[in-house]
């Protein structure tokens, strides 16, 4: 995408971020009612998927930006409540090889076979299935590493975005979130006060910060969906509210994925969940599962997080799906930033989140996206003070 309006391409091609074909006739209406000339389009529906990234040209056009030649905040009147901030414009969305296979909703956004699933019908997979969870399960895992390893203050999330996809081309597979519901990204990217859906652009890490890498990819049909949330610089690890945020949802995630085998209720995951986060003082942003996963990206069951749910149903071998709690360090109310995807704690404070894809075993659980030895990020211990408690400070370079 143009970095302003007078730099639009001419009526010879579409305007579509992903489209390489010759413009026709349609040209974007908000466009020509604010001025803005050759904003030409091939079709309605490419217009329609590039809507997100192509509206911020308005932005320029009618003065709300604060500049047009370099990054900007694209909603200059919301208030945020917290010390990250979306930093415009979007890199232009990332394209693939066409031999990788895609997900339904590569072209057109919609995820139509995920609409047509039955809630309470959780599928069983056989010995052919559950080879190739593991299999994408393996690559999924070998992506993250590839671009948690790039973490340091100074890089912005984009270019971790850049990393991710490029990781997944490598192996032929389709990175997950990409237009998925048209959100613009490979990978979500999610640092400090953002609880999920985190949109990589711009904005460059600093000393102190936290991130959450939310990685998925499909790859022989199958999908693959792991998160780990990383400290960002040195300063990072020394914060006592900082590492117990981190530590206490890696835990969480341990506590739950310790009780997986065949016969146990799904309700009984929140249970532990939230008693070990409540333990230390953080709590479960109740509004997030984890889900089943295979052939389509979100299938049944959903997962809660939380105690007393009513969740129904008992694993059973064969069943895949993940679990993924999100902790805040303040209350776990949120609010949407008007991009609609980004997610972040309503009073500014920090979240973390841990996630990896699971499979029933006849007399356990297999964890598929566990890391490796030489994988990036880790446990650290629990910092403590002289009466025996973190010293509570949550310091950054932002702050």
């Amino acid at each position: 995408m143009a970095d302003n309006a007078s730099d639009l391409p001419s009526k010879g091609k579409c305007l579509g971020a992903d489209c390489g074909n010759d413009a026709g006739t349609l040209q974007c209406p908000t466009c020509l009612k604010i001025g803005v000339k050759d904003s030409y389009f091939c079709s309605q529906d490419c217009f329609k998927r590039n809507w997100n990234q192509h509206k911020t040209i308005h932005k320029f056009a009618q003065g709300k930006a604060q500049t047009g030649t370099g990054p900007y905040n694209p909603f200059p009147g919301f208030s945020f409540p917290g010390t990250i901030r979306p930093v415009y414009p979007l890199s232009a969305r990332r394209t693939l090889p066409k031999s990788i296979k895609r997900p339904d909703w590569a072209e057109t956004g919609i995820p139509k076979g995920e609409q047509r699933l039955h809630r309470t019908k959780i599928d069983i997979l056989d010995v052919k299935g559950q080879e190739a969870m593991r299999k994408v399960c393996r690559l999924a895992r070998e992506v993250l590493d590839i671009t948690a390893a790039e973490i340091r203050p100074g890089i912005t999330t984009d270019y971790l975005d850049e990393i991710c996809h490029n990781a997944c081309v490598e192996r032929d597979s389709y990175p997950s979130p990409l237009n998925y519901n048209h959100f613009p990204k490979s990978l979500c990217t999610s640092p400090n006060e953002v609880v999920c859906h985190g949109i990589p652009d711009q904005c460059i890490l600093l000393d102190g910060d936290i991130i959450n890498l939310d990685i998925s990819l499909y790859h022989g049909g199958y999908h693959a969906d792991l998160n780990e949330t990383y400290y960002v610089g040195e300063r990072a690890k020394a914060d006592p509210d900082s590492v117990r945020i981190i530590e206490t949802t890696r835990e969480c995630l341990d506590k739950a994925i310790a009780l997986v085998k065949p016969g146990t209720p799904i309700r009984d995951f929140g249970r532990v969940i939230e008693d070990h986060a409540k333990s230390r003082g953080c709590a479960v942003v109740a509004n997030w599962g984890g889900h089943g996963i295979n052939t389509e990206f979100h299938p049944p069951p959903w997962i809660p997080h939380y105690a007393k749910n009513k969740a129904v149903g008992v694993c059973k071998a064969g069943m895949c799906f993940t679990i993924e709690p999100i902790l805040a360090l303040g209350k776990p109310r949120e609010v949407y930033w008007p991009d609609n995807w980004t997610n972040v704690t309503a009073d500014g404070k920090r979240t973390a989140q841990f996630e990896h894809t699971l499979l029933v075993t006849e007399t356990g659980v297999e964890v598929l996206t566990a890391a490796k030895a030489d994988s990036p990020g880790g446990a650290i211990p629990m910092p403590v003070i002289a009466n025996g408690t973190a010293e509570a400070k949550g310091t950054s370079n932002r702050e």
